[in-house]
């Protein structure tokens, strides 16, 4: 099976984004496009389908014309529960999601993940000094495991890949391609690279 036929690429837009002032960081613009956009357009030619999960400002990540996902539980608990809304709203067993911080994602990821899989139902970027569980490919099979740990109030990301049976995949040749851009400073220094 060739796996990028069936993958949906996910942006993950909905975090609270606390050390950017509270700001949606998503529609933080990076080289004249929000950060969003640099992720989605990296992924595209890697996937058939994206979309934004997202949580304020709705009507502006609709306006690209992609389908936007909002968490199905309130108050925003974090990744994983824009990752369940996902998949409760998107058809499809295979899912790739990505930070809309990270702009610089590699055209390979896609391929290298879905290679490494192993039979896995959840892998995830490894840049060889740390884990990156929001950079992801996982298989719908986990929903059921993933409502019941937001239920009992759980929200840590790599507690739970590892629960159900993930691993990472090595990208230490390029590390570089997965530094994200968490605050002001972060995102003056990005805007004055070459």
């Amino acid at each position: 099976m060739n796996l990028d036929e069936v993958i949906t690429g996910v942006v993950l837009a909905g975090g609270k984004a606390r050390r950017m002032g509270g700001a949606d960081k998503g529609l933080l613009e990076l080289d004249g496009k929000p950060l969003w956009r640099h992720v989605a357009d990296a992924l595209a030619p890697q996937l058939a389908t994206v979309v934004i999960s997202a949580n304020r400002h709705l009507d502006i990540y609709q306006a690209s014309g992609l389908k936007v996902i909002p968490d199905s539980i309130a108050d925003f608990p974090g990744p994983l529960a824009g990752m369940l809304s996902v998949f409760q709203q998107v058809a499809g067993d295979w899912f790739l999601f990505c930070p809309c911080d990270n702009p610089c994602i590699p055209h390979t990821l896609v391929d290298r993940l879905a290679a490494q899989r192993h039979g896995a139902p959840v892998v995830w970027v490894h840049d060889g000094e740390r884990d990156h569980p929001t950079i992801a490919l996982i298989n719908r099979a986990v929903e059921p495991q993933l409502t019941a740990y937001l239920q009992a109030g759980e929200r840590r990301v790599m507690i739970f890949m590892r629960q159900v049976g993930g691993h990472a995949v090595d990208f230490s040749d390029c590390k570089e391609a997965f530094v994200n851009v968490n605050t002001p400073e972060e995102l003056a220094k990005w805007q004055k690279r070459p």
